[in-house]
């Protein structure tokens, strides 16, 4: 949208407009539009300066928020790891064959077979309250494990773990889509993905603090150790996502920390020719339009390739470096440095790709460190090299989870297909968390080769997989400045047309 010198006259049939779109929030954040092309009754416009200072409003509340809850989200998933090396394995028999690999398993398969309906949920429900209620529910999940006496008590628990945090990370990567454009949305997923990574090193302190913590409770059930891991850190996640909503806005015209303008500035700035509503209803076609992108398959099987490794690392991480000959304290410890130069190295990922609006180039790029850590730990034996290789590892894995998620919501045009797609591109790359589990077993250490060498071959698909999404990107995108989508668009109504999404012949697909 071309932006001019600030019309100050709000008319009523623009007023009208922003009363209608008021329930279900912005529309969607797809290619810009200019200004002469608007649909809306009136010409409102503003200044670039407008437009930075709502966006600094909104990046004061939406990324701490949500960067917070995913935090949260992850902290509770992989303390067990954590927690296995405080005591826990022992107490609860789970260092005998695989039963700690079918503890973190069984959290990613019920995880994986609750994203995409959970998403639904959310367009019905509403963020505001659903990503609350879940954040609520899995903290209390996770405080509740501190009372387990059985393998089989701790495995029910993280069955009902992975139902109540299936649905917050494609939940939280829509709500962003809600308040952003596609060129400012990696840098905001990036960000809140980073969490992943800020828990990993917060939780290596944390748990070492938990653990000190002198045992407390009823004789019955004393608390201590790894027991307090659970229970404390389930504890805070409760209390933040009880007070949640207060906080969380339902859509930019709603936002209580804008005024009025830039309520609408936030909300008009989104707006874009040929794609329906916030508010439209999930339909069939659209779950059938998701699931025909192809784009959402490059990203989906990426983002499986990267979850063996990010998900992997997060939960055998502390093992790794015990088995390294050092003490349960200083592996939690020692674990925090790579997670911190992750976390930064991530962030600033994102804002570069987000600058040069490419994505793909930096997936291939950073998957180099990762074939590279991975080569050290399965070929080396010096202990402090080996440490190095952690450190590769993280900085490569770790940017590829919101570069691959941002990718395909950047590609799927059209509010309803971006929720699907989000949720079954994080449903897909679940799967890989779910191998991941596998991948670390007990009679392999402590060198691990097998893990290692599963994780080597899935960063070089990762490499190959971004190269092929750049092609793919490039040809489709030639394709259609040559006319030959055109033909779509034959016979079709306004609201047909509306309706094609990333598949109308004036999209543009990201590289």
């Amino acid at each position: 949208m071309a932006n001019v010198e600030p019309v100050y006259e709000f008319h009523r049939a623009a007023d009208a407009k922003v009363a209608d779109n008021e329930k279900a929030g912005n529309a969607f954040y797809d290619e810009q539009v200019d200004s002469n092309a608007s649909d809306s009754a009136d010409t409102f416009t503003w200044t670039d300066e407008e437009e930075r200072a709502v966006r600094w409003k909104l990046d004061k509340v939406i990324v701490p928020l949500t960067t917070g809850l995913y935090l949260l989200c992850f902290l509770d998933r992989a303390n067990v790891g954590n927690a296995r090396i405080q005591g826990m394995g022992a107490d609860l028999k789970l260092n005998t064959g695989v039963r700690f690999n079918w503890v973190t398993s069984i959290f990613y398969i019920i995880y994986m077979f609750v994203e995409v309906p959970s998403n639904i949920l959310l367009k019905i429900i509403g963020p505001k309250y659903y990503l609350p209620l879940l954040v609520s529910g899995f903290g209390l999940v996770s405080l509740c494990s501190a009372f387990v006496h059985s393998f089989e008590g701790l495995l029910t628990a993280r069955a009902f773990l992975g139902i109540f945090e299936g649905g917050v990370m494609p939940g939280i990567a829509f709500f962003i889509t809600c308040f952003y454009k596609r060129e400012e949305l990696l840098l905001r997923v990036g960000i809140y993905v980073s969490a992943a990574s800020l828990a990993g090193a917060f939780g290596g302190l944390l748990a070492t603090a938990l653990a000190r913590i002198p045992p407390w409770g009823a004789s019955g059930m004393i608390i201590h150790t790894w027991r307090n891991i659970f229970f404390f850190e389930g504890l805070i996640t409760m209390i933040v996502g009880l007070g949640a909503p207060y906080f969380m806005p339902k859509s930019p015209i709603e936002c209580h920390f804008l005024n009025e303008r830039e309520r609408r500035i936030a909300m008009e700035r989104l707006i874009v020719k040929n794609s329906g509503l916030e508010n439209e209803h999930v339909r069939p076609h659209h779950v059938t339009r998701s699931f025909l992108n192809i784009n959402n398959y490059i990203c989906a099987l990426g983002f499986f390739l990267i979850n063996i490794t990010v998900q992997g690392i997060s939960l055998f991480m502390p093992t790794i470096l015990k088995d390294l000959g050092w003490t349960a304290t200083k592996a939690q410890l020692y674990s925090v440095p790579p997670y911190v130069c992750a976390c930064v190295v991530a962030i600033a990922v994102a804002f570069f790709s987000d600058k040069v609006n490419r994505r793909g180039i930096f997936l291939a790029a950073f998957t180099l460190l990762g074939i590279t850590g991975f080569a050290i730990l399965r070929w080396v034996t010096d202990p402090n090299i080996r440490y190095m290789g952690v450190f590769f590892i993280t900085l490569g894995a770790f940017p590829g989870g919101p570069g691959f998620l941002s990718w395909a919501m950047n590609n799927a045009s059209g509010p309803a297909v971006r929720a699907v797609s989000g949720a079954y591109v994080v449903t897909l790359g679940t799967a890989g968390g779910v191998l991941a589990t596998w991948t670390y077993v007990q009679k392999d250490a402590p060198k691990y080769h097998t893990g290692h060498t599963i994780n080597l071959v899935g960063q070089i698909g990762v490499l190959f997989l971004s190269l092929f999404g750049i092609a793919y990107c490039k040809w489709e995108n030639r394709q259609r400045d040559l006319g030959k989508r055109d033909h779509r668009l034959n016979g079709l109504s306004e609201e047909q047309i509306k309706d094609l999404g990333y598949r109308h012949p004036s999209f543009r697909y990201i590289t």
